[in-house]
């Protein structure tokens, strides 16, 4: 019994100090993970939102409000998304930004709502060829309202690695 035991300990020891592969230590988050239930009901619940059109489309004021999962808060991620451009240098270096899960939002109307836009700064600026590229960003996700005249958001991320999307 001691023999087994202590067989265990020795395993369970050695599985500690096993390093951690990238996609564990920065786990891929879907952007509807960070809405709440009832959000995600509202959104089952939505007609088909059509583009065109005499007046802009509005999105219901109640999936506006920016509800947040609180377990995503200081929470290490890494999440593809689409670049909307806040702070560029004369370099044409971004610096801050909004993270957003498809091509053209905040552009078009409506914007997502603020609990699937991420406000994001990098300090090292970054480099886009298109905004209709994707990139991975990794950071730790905080829950942080940022309101500006593009959009408002409900979750903010220092990144630490924006690489271009493939996969």
């Amino acid at each position: 019994m001691l023999r087994a035991f202590c067989s265990l300990v020795v395993a369970l020891l050695l599985a500690v100090g096993q390093p951690v592969s990238a996609e564990e230590s920065w786990p891929e988050v879907d952007w509807l993970d960070l809405m709440p239930a009832e959000d995600l009901a509202l959104l089952e619940n939505l007609p088909e939102i059509e583009h065109q059109g005499n007046g802009p489309v509005t999105l219901p004021d109640e999936i506006m409000t920016g509800r947040t999962v609180p377990e995503y808060d200081h929470r290490r991620v890494r999440i593809p998304g689409f670049v909307v451009p806040l702070k560029v240098d004369n370099d044409q270096r971004i610096y801050e930004f909004f993270l957003v899960p498809y091509y053209g939002a905040c552009i078009h109307v409506p914007p997502p709502p603020p609990n699937q836009i991420i406000h994001v700064t990098y300090e090292e600026g970054f480099q886009v060829q298109a905004l209709y590229d994707p990139f991975w960003v990794k950071g730790v996700l905080r829950i942080e309202e940022t309101e500006t005249e593009v959009g408002d958001s409900s979750y903010a991320m220092d990144a630490l690695e924006i690489v271009p999307y493939e996969g």
